[in-house]
This record gives structure tokens, C-alpha cells and sequence, in this order.
């Protein structure tokens, strides 16, 4: 018999956790067999909603009317699969999933140890977050004999990476950089991101070199006002290098994964740079490895689940230090004040980039062979079993 799951998340959003979302429903929909899918959608912060209206849409859109008419009826469930953050989580049904990115520090908050307990399981995006979940032990004073008394995560984790996905190559209209070498950053603008020093860093670099910078970033959500304040930030950096012979470019507003393909594999674009304090998993370098584009990054968090591939390293590695995250970062409940993550060396990324610059066709030669292994690996098949299996066990364990 089919087991009635709800699937509780940001389904509808263009963010981190709206991909996440989609990636579970790709996979559960891949076993309508086994499920019989309902939706709720949420919203993730600021960020704006889907906008391309296809066969994925429809068929979401056609669930969550289903999953309204249900739930007014006062219809149950048998699974809830909650996409977010744990501080979310709660007990809808008589078997819990919590789906998370996890954490992008080395360390998660008491309040995500504690939500974990109310969880039948916990699915995570990398390997890093759940060494994070496992390794975090967290002390407190027993009231009545004032010892400290330590507890950690006790609900099993799995790691389930996302699935490679084969777009068309869609161009977009009237984009074409002036110079031929061109580096690409895909992320948004914010603190985690070290996104100002990626440009700051990047144009004292090269400088006086005909290179291009290319930004996909947004601060919140693809509106006008967005990109204004994207736009009037970005000029208020660049203003401090006059004479500059080197351009950086804003793409902002919404592409469709057609054209993000186009843009990793535009002859143009020769290596994707990201110098995030951290990452859950880093879904555009991901992407970056499945078209075969250099990738520059720190030694740390989810991305080396697929950047590492059997004790080797098929990117170009910039140094870092692990200190305090930035006290604007600090997120009560979700990001620990005491918590670390990556400082990228600011000489180790120029010269790395520098690197990149005059060895390209070595850089490209290990981008093609991580190319194969992340296509062979991380097709849809396996991944999408992966987390089926995942949900499926769960089920089995709680009968």
C-alpha cells in the first residue's frame, strides 16, 4: 500500500532550500509506486518564486491544491518530509523526516540537537553535515545537582548528494564578454558568501590584465530594487580602482537552468571561483563540475563530497583558516557565535587565480576528468534511490 507523504518546504522558491525541495520531489516522484505525494509550500525569506512555467510546475501546482482540499477534509498522513532549517521541524505525523543543508560551520546549535530528538530520521545535503550533526556535543548544568551533563545527536543521518541535471544549452540574449578569460562567481550577495572580498581580492589582482569578472548575485530576490542596491554596491567597491583595464560583469534577475548551462559552458567562462566561509553542499560548483568548468575554492565544508574523489583533489585549492565565524553571521538558534568556519588566505586565492590564469589548460584537463566521475556518479538513478531508500527505511523502522 502506498504510504501518504506530505512534503513541507519552500517548493516554490528560488533558493538554496527551494532546490532542495524540488530535488525530493524529483526523487519521490520517481517512486509514485511507493508514495502517494502531498505538498505544502513555504516561503524561504525574501527570495522571489519560481517563474518558468513548464511540466515540474504544473504537476507541484496540481499537488498542493490536492494537499489544501485534503488537509480542510481533516485527511492524515503517514510521513512528513520538512524542508528547512531544524528549529522547524515539528511532529506532523506518525513518522518524521527532517531534510536540511545542515550547516556550513563546524559546529550546530543546541536548539538543532534538541529539534533532532522529535525527528525519525535526518537527511542532509553532504558528508560535512553530517560529521557536523554527529560530532556536535553540547553541555549544560543539571538543576539539581549541578553537574554538567553532555548530549548529542542520537536520531540516524543519512547524506544524500543532489542529482546531475542535462539541460539544453539556452544563450542568454545580448550577453557576450568583451575579453576571452573570464572567471565566474554564482552566488548570493551576503556574509556567508565572502562575496565582497571575492571582488575586492579578484580586481586588485588582475587589475591592469583585459580579464572579466562575471557575478551571478542577487541580495534577496531577482526584483528592480534588488539589482539597483546589487548594482549601487558593486560600484561603490569597483570606484576605489580607477584606471582598471579588467571589467566585472552583474547578472542579475531570473535564468532558466538552460541558460545557467549555456553560461558554465560559454567558451568565455574558464573557472568558477567561491571563497565561502562555508558551504552545505555548493550547488553552483556542483554544477560547475558536471560541465567540465575549473572550480577555485577553500578545502572545506560540502563541496569535497564531489571535488574529492578517492583521496584526490580535482580542483584548484586555496588556503584557508578556520576561525570565529563574523559576528554579523551570528544566526541565534542556527549559527553559533563559538562556531568556526573558512577564512580563504587572501595571497593564496590571487596566486591561485593567478594559477589558473597561466595554466588553464592544466585546470581544464582535471575539471574534465572530475567531469566523468560526477556524471557517472551522481545521475539521477542513484541519487534519487538514495533518498527514496532513505525515506524508505524510516518507514520500515517505525512500523
Amino acid at each position: 500500500m502506498k504510504k501518504k507523504i506530505l512534503v513541507r518546504g519552500p517548493v516554490l522558491s528560488q533558493s538554496g532550500y527551494g532546490e532542495q525541495a524540488r530535488f525530493a520531489l524529483r526523487a519521490l516522484r520517481s517512486r509514485e509506486d511507493l508514495f502517494d505525494i502531498y505538498v505544502q509550500p513555504t516561503r524561504w525569506g525574501q527570495t522571489g518564486w519560481l517563474w518558468e512555467q513548464n511540466e515540474e510546475r504544473q504537476w507541484m501546482d496540481e499537488k498542493i491544491t490536492k494537499t489544501a482540499h485534503y488537509t480542510r477534509e481533516g485527511g492524515t498522513v503517514d510521513i512528513s518530509l520538512q524542508v528547512t532549517i531544524p528549529n522547524e521541524w515539528e511532529n506532523l505525523a506518525p513518522v518524521n523526516v527532517g531534510y536540511t543543508a545542515g550547516i556550513e560551520s563546524d559546529k550546530v546549535s543546541p536548539a538543532w540537537i534538541n529539534k533532532s530528538s522529535q525527528m525519525d530520521r535526518i537527511i542532509v545535503v553532504s558528508n560535512h553535515s553530517k560529521r557536523v550533526f554527529n560530532n556536535t556535543t553540547v553541555s549544560t548544568k543539571d538543576p539539581a545537582t549541578g553537574k554538567d551533563v553532555f548530549y548529542e545527536n542520537k536520531t540516524p543521518i543519512d547524506s544524500v548528494g543532489y542529482a546531475i541535471r542535462n539541460n539544453t544549452p539556452e544563450e542568454i540574449a545580448g550577453f557576450n564578454p568583451d575579453f576571452n578569460f573570464n572567471f565566474l562567481c554564482v552566488s548570493q550577495w551576503g556574509p556567508r558568501k565572502n562575496f565582497e572580498n571575492t571582488i575586492r581580492w579578484w580586481v586588485e589582482e588582475f587589475h591592469d590584465q583585459k580579464l572579466g569578472l562575471i557575478l551571478k548575485t542577487s541580495i534577496a530576490n531577482n526584483s528592480f530594487i534588488d539589482r539597483t542596491k546589487t548594482e549601487e554596491m558593486l560600484q561603490d567597491i569597483l570606484s576605489k580602482y580607477e584606471n582598471r583595464k579588467c571589467k566585472v560583469y552583474v547578472l542579475h534577475g531570473d535564468l532558466s537552468e538552460s541558460q545557467m548551462t549555456w553560461l558554465y559552458q560559454h567558451e568565455k567562462v574558464k573557472c568558477l571561483v567561491n571563497i565561502a566561509h562555508g558551504e552545505g553542499f555548493g550547488l553552483p560548483m556542483f554544477e560547475a563540475a558536471q560541465n567540465g568548468l575549473p572550480v577555485a575554492t577553500v578545502g572545506f565544508s560540502g563541496q569535497l563530497d564531489y571535488l574529492n574523489q578517492k583521496g584526490k583533489e580535482y580542483y584548484t585549492k586555496i588556503d584557508h583558516e578556520m576561525k570565529e565565524i563574523n559576528p554579523e553571521a551570528v544566526w541565534d538558534g542556527v549559527l553559533q557565535a563559538d562556531s568556526k568556519w573558512a577564512f580563504a588566505d587572501q595571497g593564496s586565492y590571487k596566486m591561485q587565480l593567478r594559477k589558473v590564469r597561466k595554466g588553464w589548460k592544466t585546470a581544464k584537463n582535471k575539471a574534465e576528468k572530475l567531469k566523468k566521475i560526477v556524471n557517472e556518479k551522481y545521475t539521477t538513478e542513484n541519487m534519487y534511490a538514495s533518498f527514496c531508500d532513505s525515506v524508505i527505511k524510516t518507514t520500515e523502522e517505525n512500523k
